[in-house]
């Protein structure tokens, strides 16, 4: 039986759609499972699939659409779509992320802004008059403490009750921190992939992306990173909110650009910093030119405080304590023994055979907010199982499981997982 072909594609969107995935010829050709024959390899099949000269299989293009992660749509447009406006670009290590990885993570902005939208048109269906008025409050000219104190009275929390949950547990300073800023209205989603561990998207990528909605923003942290490193990254996207402005950032660095970009991420750092350890709460060091005098202060320092080394490091450099050499060095080794934990704990759950379930990990991923708006309008009745499953990232026959011990009457989800 002869295969369908699928006739009415533009061949010029094949190439489009494999080069802004960020692949070579023969890496589509790989990806999508071409076999070769006698007279072609896989990858001149690919390369005569693209010049028009035939016609994918209707199963190829299905294979093609998966592996560069496009509706099968896109192939049968006139010419690519205009570049959608996701918001500012505030890394500046962007030059550094291979081709590859910057497609994913064009992919996962792509995937994050149309999961916001949807939250967005529920919201405003079921709150026609929602408008958070924290969102572009503040201004980059602001001084850094009068908006350490505007975004704490919004959570109405101190910074008592800061240190108090730092000093409880490793992650109870982000849960916490988190539980208030989803109480005013922002989601905060944990996603460092596009659903499976093939597609990882390193720290040195992005560390965060907020999107400043006053109807639904949202702040998304990527939890390839240090866990220790999300409540600084989750207070720096929070004032990206604050300040109105949507976009991606990546770790502090310390590089001087003088642009208006760099004045918002330098502000944004500068805030978390302050509102994670204030400059009144941290003690002189030491030796301080000393790099392992300085080490171990700002270790015993983060574990008090429920933090990273890295940004008590960087607090500390900031603040002037400590120079820029030492800083430097303390940022190499904190990046190698990051790394080599990494190897190990992958090491480790290859020869574990148990862990938390899918759903368990899906549930903190995601955050109690998107559970619950999802869950209470698929229980109104007022959301398909389809769109349910596009706004929290699963198979539709994954929703019911994932929501699993939410309370449609209050709202909230009360699973013993969780």
């Amino acid at each position: 039986m002869k295969a369908t072909r699928a006739e009415n594609i533009n061949p010029s969107m094949l190439t489009w759609a494999r080069e802004t995935a960020g692949l070579s010829v023969e890496d589509a050709a790989r990806r999508v499972r071409l076999q070769p024959s006698a007279r072609e390899t896989a990858t001149q099949k690919l390369e005569a699939l693209e010049r028009g000269d035939r016609k994918p299989t209707r199963k190829q293009l299905l294979e093609i659409a998966k592996a560069y992660r496009r509706p099968l749509t896109a192939f049968y447009l006139a010419r690519p779509p205009a570049a959608g406006k996701r918001g500012e670009d505030f890394r500046t290590s962007a030059g550094t992320v291979s081709r590859e990885e910057a497609a994913l993570l064009d992919a996962l902005l792509r995937d994050i802004h149309v999961r916001q939208d949807m939250a967005k048109s529920i919201l405003e269906d079921d709150e026609p008059t929602r408008r958070l008025d924290f969102v572009g409050s503040i201004r980059v000219t602001t001084h850094v403490k009068e908006a350490v104190q505007t975004i704490q009275r919004t959570l109405d929390i101190g910074g008592s009750d800061i240190r108090q949950w730092g000093k409880k547990s490793s992650g109870n300073l982000f849960s916490s921190l988190r539980a208030r800023i989803e109480g005013i209205g922002a989601f905060v989603l944990l996603i460092g992939d596009l659903g499976s561990h093939h597609t990882r998207i390193s720290s040195q990528a992005f560390r965060g992306f907020a999107i400043a909605d006053e109807v639904a923003p949202f702040i998304v942290i990527n939890d390839q990173d240090a866990k220790l490193a999300w409540p600084f990254t989750l207070i720096h996207e929070l004032t990206h909110i604050f300040l109105g402005s949507t976009g991606i950032s990546d770790a502090p660095s310390t590089g001087t650009q003088e642009t208006p970009l760099a004045r918002v991420e330098q502000f944004c750092n500068d805030v978390a910093g302050e509102f994670l350890l204030p400059e009144h709460s941290l003690p002189q060091i030491a030796d301080s030119n000393i790099p392992n005098s300085a080490a171990n202060a700002i270790g015993e320092i983060a574990r008090g405080r429920g933090v990273s080394e890295p940004m008590v490091a960087y607090r500390y450099w900031r603040l002037g304590r400590i120079d820029e050499r030492i800083y430097k060095n303390l940022v190499r080794m904190y990046a190698a023994r990051f790394r080599a934990m990494k190897e190990a704990r992958r090491n480790l759950n290859q020869e574990q055979e148990s862990g938390p379930s899918y759903y368990t990990v899906k549930r903190h991923r995601l955050g109690t907010a998107l559970i619950g708006l999802v869950g209470r309008t698929l229980r109104a009745n007022e959301l398909t199982h389809t769109k349910a499953a596009r706004i929290l990232g699963v198979k539709p026959s994954g929703v019911e499981q994932l929501l699993t011990g939410f309370d449609a009457v209050s709202g909230s989800y009360k699973s013993k997982e969780a």
